[in-house]
């Protein structure tokens, strides 16, 4: 369901979440030990299930052998060298021919040392080839960020996980400090012109465990409460990357989703600077404004630049430029946005955002407000 939900809601007919075709060097590191793993794997279950067929079928049980009826004229005191031998004309119930091995168990083999060297040696040879080769693979992936300086071409985020939605504040690009945050939608630059850009995250959690999964890009990481993580990629191609939260962290699990955005670096730069720039001042005559500040919204979100600085729920200052709504759930239009200012519980049942009961007047007044947050 989570899978369709991404679909819906990417603007793209078909959107691929393979993690056999990546996009950073970290997801080509766990693709190549994935197909390690599956090729020996799938030797072994082939020579595995070869083996027991054959076993299977040559030693299978047949029906019982039976003695054919004394011949005509023999009497009960006849010889006992004219009855018929058992490798003579013997019958078997489904009329195939007799053989040694349909008389006997097959050879039993108890203690043979070469044997159990071979069982015990080749599993071991295994494993020791695939610590090696996922050592090598963690070694690749797990790398600690370093430490910002100006040229790096180099972006540090902070990612919060929260019930049910992801924070990003953006530390640094190319040892410039920014420092604004925002909410659900991750805009990182592109690799270009064989100059690598490499992103860096610090994972974190405000409530319960999370995990930041998009498989194109690198493999799972959890967010844990009071612990910290890292997580590194770089990506070369343009385009938007989808994922979603890979642990069970409540009712809205499945629709706490992930949208990835790698730009080209010009239009990362360009975005970056809108994105860093406060909202419109307060404004004593703007009436739409006056309207969202009187309500409770501005005890959880933040809009830079005015009186509105909460820090509980997803900061505004630029809400109308992100693409979608309820951590990628809906499309960010007027009519869904106007659903969720007037009910949230409607779009993302359990959100821990309720809903106000706002008057018609109100209602048209927060929804203008926001709308200008481009």
């Amino acid at each position: 369901m989570s899978g369709f939900s991404l679909l819906a809601v990417s603007g793209h007919p078909r959107q691929n979440l393979s993690i056999f075709d990546p996009a950073s060097p970290p997801a080509e590191s766990i693709v190549n030990v994935s197909v390690l793993v599956l090729a020996i794997t799938a030797f072994i279950f082939v020579v595995v299930e070869g083996i027991l067929l054959y076993s299977v079928f040559r030693f299978r049980r047949r029906a019982p052998l039976t003695p054919q009826p004394p011949l005509a004229g023999m009497g009960e005191g006849e010889p006992e060298s004219r009855l018929p031998s058992p490798s003579g004309p013997w019958e078997r119930g489904l009329g195939s021919e007799v053989r040694e091995s349909d008389k006997s168990e097959p050879a039993q083999v108890y203690g043979s040392k070469p044997i159990e060297i071979a069982w015990t040696a080749a599993p071991a040879m295994i494993v020791f080839v695939l610590v090696l080769v996922t050592a090598r693979t963690l070694w690749e992936v797990k790398v600690s960020p370093p430490e910002p300086r100006s040229g790096d071409n180099t972006l540090f985020v902070t990612v919060v996980g929260r019930q049910w939605w992801w924070e990003y504040t953006y530390d640094h690009y190319d040892g410039q400090p920014f420092g604004f945050t925002t909410a659900n939608e991750l805009h990182v630059p592109a690799s270009e012109d064989g100059v690598p850009r490499p992103v860096y995250l610090t994972l974190k959690s405000a409530d319960v465990c999370h995990s930041f999964w998009v498989p194109r890009l690198g493999g799972k990481v959890d967010l844990i409460p009071g612990r910290t993580n890292h997580l590194w990629f770089q990506s070369d191609r343009p385009g938007l990357y989808l994922g979603q939260c890979a642990e069970y962290c409540g009712t809205q699990h499945a629709n706490m989703l992930l949208r990835v955005s790698v730009d080209p670096p010009d239009e990362f730069a360009s975005w970056l600077q809108h994105e860093r720039s406060p909202a419109a001042p307060d404004d004593p005559a703007n009436e739409a404004q006056r309207a969202f500040q009187r309500q409770s919204c501005v005890n959880c979100h933040a809009v830079r630049g005015t009186s509105a600085r909460g820090t509980y729920a997803p900061d505004l200052t630029h809400l109308m430029s992100r693409q979608t709504l309820a951590s990628g759930m809906v499309s960010n239009t007027t009519d869904n946005l106007r659903l969720w200012v007037d009910d949230p519980q409607k779009l993302k049942k359990g959100c821990l955002m309720p809903a106000f009961g706002l008057d018609q007047r109100d209602r048209d007044l927060v929804l203008r407000y926001l709308l200008t947050l481009r």
